[in-house]
């Protein structure tokens, strides 16, 4: 039995029948919603990072079959085995991998496999490299490219490196997509964390044009005084 095969087999033997008649009610797969049409096994990201330890020597190969699958912890486990791989702070690797995930970005189709992904993957590689790919994909037509786009700079912010972030979230405040502008404000929440002030002054400047739900995230940990001053 392969990698591809086993690590099905894995997830199977740890699904939970009540999770997985949850999910796809919480991660919105019903028809016109952004998840429309994921299957869910009902396995929980604990036990989908194990399995993906478990088999984070596998191949490009198997991880092309994993992200293809239909099952959306499939595609995470394949995402975790390439975040592990990432970790190893081989550059060769990183970049393998890199180029694995952007051919097939159109297959980490909801926020949370973005999430646990997009930093290490794509984030970290950029740290000492130029910025134009995060550019590129903030421009996509794929919510899920440009949600990659700006939750990969929480890699860059860690690090003060905040001006990707500010700038990406200018080009983001006409994105009408609520995951867009919910990810935009966490990440701007995130920059805040390194210099408030900043942050308050790009938010007063653009309070008026940017959307209420990036604006809300964004200043979520101001005080309630300066938060009123900021929604007025």
């Amino acid at each position: 039995m392969d990698d591809y095969e086993t690590i099905i087999s894995s997830l199977k033997a740890e699904a939970d029948e009540e999770k997985r008649l949850s999910l796809p009610h919480f991660f919105k797969t019903g028809k016109g919603e952004y998840g429309e049409g994921d299957i869910f096994l009902g396995v929980v990201t604990p036990k989908v990072r194990k399995i993906a330890y478990k088999h984070r020597f596998s191949q490009p190969a198997e991880l092309h079959r994993l992200l293809m699958s239909e099952f959306h912890e499939a595609r995470m486990c394949a995402l975790l085995i390439m975040v592990i791989k990432c970790e190893r702070k081989d550059e060769t690797m990183h970049k393998e991998m890199l180029d694995l995930y952007l051919t097939h970005t159109a297959r980490v189709n909801n926020w949370d496999l973005v999430d646990l992904s997009a930093p290490t993957i794509v984030g970290e590689y950029l740290l000492d490299k130029p910025r134009d790919l995060l550019y590129k994909l903030a421009k996509s037509r794929l919510i899920w490219e440009n949600r990659i786009a700006i939750v990969a700079t929480w890699a860059l912010i860690r690090k003060g490196h905040l001006d990707d972030t500010y700038d990406l979230a200018l080009k983001m405040m006409n994105n009408r997509h609520d995951l867009i502008q919910k990810a935009t404000g966490w990440m701007l929440r995130e920059a805040g964390k390194r210099d408030p002030k900043r942050l308050y002054n790009f938010v007063d400047d653009h309070r008026l044009e940017m959307p209420r739900i990036m604006l809300r995230y964004a200043i979520e940990k101001f005080s309630e005084e300066e938060r009123k001053y900021l929604m007025r």
